[in-house]
């Protein structure tokens, strides 16, 4: 079940990234989410507990769901195909 799961976040990224509508990077995401321009977070199953809380808190304040992946950053890069690893991945509304 967790694999099926999984595989959904995965694939939802990549049409979502074809789309052109994620923001990467913690503090990038942190100001849209205080805008309102963030609907959905996925977070990297090894992003720092510091990273979590803001995150979760800034959802919470706006309404925004949180996805841990199980996924470390380094997957999410290169899922990105990015050269660099990435915690934190928003979504535009």
């Amino acid at each position: 079940m967790a694999k099926k799961q999984a595989d959904k976040n995965i694939e939802e990224i990549k049409k979502l990234l074809k789309a052109k509508k994620t923001i990467i990077g913690l503090k990038v995401t942190l100001k849209e989410l205080g805008q309102g321009n963030v609907t959905k977070v996925f977070l990297a199953g090894n992003s720092s507990k510091a990273a979590v809380d803001d995150i979760e808190h800034a959802c919470r304040l706006t309404g925004a769901t949180v996805v841990k992946l199980d996924y470390p950053n380094s997957e999410l890069g290169a899922l990105c195909k990015k050269p660099f690893s990435i915690s934190v991945i928003g979504v535009r509304k």
